[in-house]
C-alpha cells in the first residue's frame, strides 16, 4: 500500500516537472532577447574632472559643488594649498532616463559651461549583444574675461566659445572594476596669438574606477592630447581620488594639475604638470546632491 503510494508521489512530481520545464523553454521562446542593464558603472555623471558613461533617472536635479585649492608660494613665504581656490557651481537636469542638460559656471576664469548628454547604449548582463556602454556628450563654454589670464589668446579676441565633443565608452569588468575610454575633438572660435596653435584638437581621455568598499571607491583620470598647442607648453590633465557615497550625496577627494572645469580648457591648455612643484600640485573637493522631482508610480 505505501509503495502504491510512493509511486503515485512520483507520477505527480514527473508530470510537474515536465510542465515547469515545457513552461520554462516558452518563456525562453517568448522573450529571446531580454537582457538585465549593467548599473553602475560609475555611480556619479562625472569621474572627477570629466564625465562618465552614467545619466540620472528622469527628473532627477543634480547640484553639484566643486571645489579646487593650490598654493601660489613667493621668495618669502609658503602656503599649503591655501593661496588659490577655483569654483563650479552647476546644475544637471535629466529630461528622460538617457538624456541630461546641465549648466555650470565657474568663478576664476569666469566661464559658463554646458552640456548636452544622450545614452546611446547600456551594458547588458551577461549578454554579448552589448557588451559595453555608449554615451554621446556635446560641451560648450562662454568666457567672459576681457583677458585671458592664461595669454593664449589676443586680449582683442571677440570670440571666446568653446565646444568639446565625447564619445564615450566603458566597460564594467566586474562588480568592483569599470573602465572608460572617450575619444574628444576640441574646438575654439578665439583665434590664437600664434598661427601655429591648432584650433581644432584632438584628445582621448582614460578613465577607471575600483570599489573598496561598501560606499567608497578610487577613481582616476588620464587625458592625452594628440596635437597640444605650439605657443606655450601645456601637459596633459592626471586626476586621482576617492569617493565616498552616503544615498543621495557623493563627495569626492583628488589631487590633480588641472584648475579649470571646462573641457576644452583643461584638455588642451593645461599648463601644470602633475608633480609637487608649486603651483603644480591641486586639492579638489567636489560634492553632489540628488533632488528627485518626480515619483516614479510602482506598477
Amino acid at each position: 500500500m505505501k509503495t502504491r503510494h510512493i509511486f503515485r508521489i512520483l507520477i505527480v512530481c514527473l508530470s510537474m516537472s515536465a510542465n515547469a520545464q515545457d513552461l520554462l523553454e516558452q518563456l525562453q521562446k517568448e522573450l529571446p532577447n531580454t537582457y538585465q542593464n549593467e548599473l553602475a558603472s560609475f555611480k556619479s555623471t562625472r569621474i572627477g574632472l570629466g564625465h562618465s558613461v552614467e545619466t540620472r533617472q528622469k527628473g532627477a536635479l543634480q547640484l553639484s559643488f566643486y571645489n579646487r585649492y593650490w598654493n601660489k608660494p613667493t621668495e618669502t613665504e609658503q602656503s599649503f594649498l591655501a593661496d588659490e581656490v577655483t569654483r563650479r557651481y552647476g546644475l544637471d537636469y535629466a529630461f528622460t532616463d538617457k538624456f541630461t542638460i546641465g549648466l555650470g559656471y565657474t568663478n576664476f576664469d569666469k566661464i559658463t559651461d554646458g552640456h548636452l548628454k544622450y545614452r546611446l547604449f547600456q551594458q547588458k548582463k551577461d549578454a554579448k549583444k552589448m557588451p559595453v556602454s555608449v554615451t554621446l556628450v556635446q560641451n560648450f563654454s562662454y568666457k567672459s574675461l576681457t583677458e585671458d589670464p592664461d595669454d593664449f589668446y589676443e586680449e582683442d579676441a571677440t570670440e571666446k566659445v568653446g565646444f568639446c565633443s565625447q564619445i564615450l565608452i566603458s566597460k564594467k569588468v566586474n562588480r568592483l572594476f569599470s573602465l572608460q575610454i572617450a575619444p574628444t575633438l576640441i574646438y575654439r572660435t578665439a583665434k590664437s596669438a600664434d598661427p601655429n596653435d591648432p584650433a581644432t584638437q584632438f584628445a582621448v581621455v582614460f578613465a577607471g574606477r575600483h570599489k573598496i568598499g561598501k560606499h567608497t571607491s578610487i577613481v582616476s583620470e588620464y587625458g592625452y592630447v594628440t596635437n597640444p598647442l605650439k605657443s606655450k607648453a601645456t601637459f596633459n590633465t592626471f586626476m586621482t581620488g576617492i569617493n565616498w557615497e552616503i544615498g543621495d550625496i557623493m563627495a569626492q577627494f583628488h589631487v590633480t594639475n588641472a584648475r579649470n572645469y571646462a573641457e576644452d580648457v583643461f584638455l588642451g591648455k593645461t599648463t601644470n604638470n602633475f608633480n609637487f612643484k608649486d603651483p603644480n600640485f591641486h586639492f579638489g573637493l567636489n560634492v553632489t546632491y540628488i533632488l528627485h522631482t518626480r515619483n516614479k508610480k510602482i506598477k
